[in-house]
């Protein structure tokens, strides 16, 4: 199947999530400063979220800044901070009239009192939009998530509100920061690299994983057709067999 196939082709996956991985790598191939490395990925994010949006996907994630990325050099952490600065300034009203719904995922510690601002300002200017759901992990960390649900969940048992015996899969899914958004479909990873790296941990359990040697600055809208290509070879069995 090729790279060229018209998108209407195509078995759509609902929910595309994306470990946007190599923007240092891509930056040090090419001798330029690491901050340079994550200007190009910020205009890899706009290209992906336009393709997803004219190709019809429903649900895109974006692994932009894990919790653990705070152990980055100081000066590195404050260019990324900007660039989010830069990305709300500069996109949220074009997302907005391109009926984009945006959402973040992730901690609220650590992170600065203007950029919280920013953060609610653009989820509550589009929270009654209908078309592309974009939901950014920010300051995330899958196992952390799972933590806060579990402590969500115990406060209400405490209080009487939740039976224990009541707990299932699907109560933890709804005290989990993605609560109301389906688990993904497809899970890709740029770089080649082949690691979770604590995204999405309870929700990737029956997500298709495409991983590829691309630099997330280089992944474009081919790159991503290329990847539901993919994603349509797979057989989706939910663990009803192996196939044989």
């Amino acid at each position: 199947m090729s790279a060229a196939l018209a998108p209407e082709t195509l078995r759509m996956p609902r929910h595309v999530a994306i470990i946007m991985d190599g923007n240092r790598r891509w930056a040090r191939a090419r001798l330029l400063p690491r901050v340079l490395g994550h200007h190009a990925g910020m205009r890899a994010v706009r290209k992906v979220v336009a393709a997803a949006h004219d190709i019809g996907i429903a649900y895109l994630t974006l692994y932009s800044f894990s919790s653990e990325n705070w152990r980055r050099d100081p000066h590195e952490v404050s260019d990324i901070m900007g660039l989010l600065r830069r990305f709300i300034r500069e996109d949220l009203a074009e997302m907005h009239a391109k009926n984009v719904r945006l959402r973040f995922i992730g901690g609220r510690d650590r992170v600065s009192p203007d950029i919280l601002a920013m953060l609610d300002d653009a989820r509550a200017t589009t929270e009654g939009n209908t078309g592309l759901n974009l939901t950014i992990a920010f300051n995330y960390g899958g196992q952390d998530e799972i933590v806060d649900a579990v402590r969500a969940i115990a406060r209400e048992a405490k209080a009487g509100t939740l039976e224990p015996e009541a707990i299932g899969r699907e109560t933890i899914s709804q005290f989990l920061h993605t609560a109301g958004v389906p688990d993904p479909d497809l899970i890709v990873r740029t770089s080649g690299e082949q690691r979770l790296s604590n995204f999405l941990i309870w929700q990737s359990a029956y997500a298709e994983f495409v991983f590829t040697d691309t630099l997330w600055p280089e992944f474009d809208r081919k790159a991503l057709i290329g990847a539901i290509e993919e994603f349509n070879r797979r057989e989706r069995r939910y663990g009803a067999g192996d196939g044989a």
